[in-house]
């Protein structure tokens, strides 16, 4: 009878199924996932640099503004824009020879950095909207 045989092979794959379910990432997985989160923090900024451009068009040409904290404030756009960059053309993805704890160690700098990037952004982004005036009120009629 092949019953006993079939259950011990059905209950030995469950308990390595569950085994791998239950296990912690590799190193290597927590290297490819530390990837993918910085480069998503990336992605998330890049999204935001249109605000920057239009955050600094808008304090060039407000009328009545202190000419002086407008250009403060273009400053630090354009700073947060010029950190933006040179992160960008400073990353290089490790290439897969190197090791996995320097490319975790590399990816975890990266971070830092990126977070540091999107500090200095949502910093001037939040300033330079609190000088602006409001925004008025659509000149053409609503569709009611």
């Amino acid at each position: 009878m092949k019953t006993p045989s079939f259950f011990a092979a059905l209950s030995g794959l469950t308990l390595l199924v569950l085994g791998a379910c239950n296990s912690q990432p590799t190193p290597a997985q927590q290297a490819d996932q530390a990837e993918k989160t910085m480069l998503a923090s990336h992605d998330s900024l890049m999204s935001r640099m249109d605000e920057l451009y239009d955050l600094r068009q808008q304090l060039q040409a407000a009328p009545g503004l202190d000419s002086v904290a407008a250009g403060r404030h273009r400053r630090a756009l354009l700073a947060a824009d010029a950190a933006m960059m040179d992160w960008m053309h400073r990353y290089h993805r490790p290439a897969d020879s190197v090791t996995v704890p320097r490319r975790l160690a590399y990816f975890a700098a990266q971070q830092r950095r990126i977070d540091s990037v999107a500090q200095l952004m949502t910093r001037s982004l939040d300033s330079a909207r609190l000088v602006l005036p409001p925004a008025l009120p659509s000149s053409q009629p609503s569709a009611q």
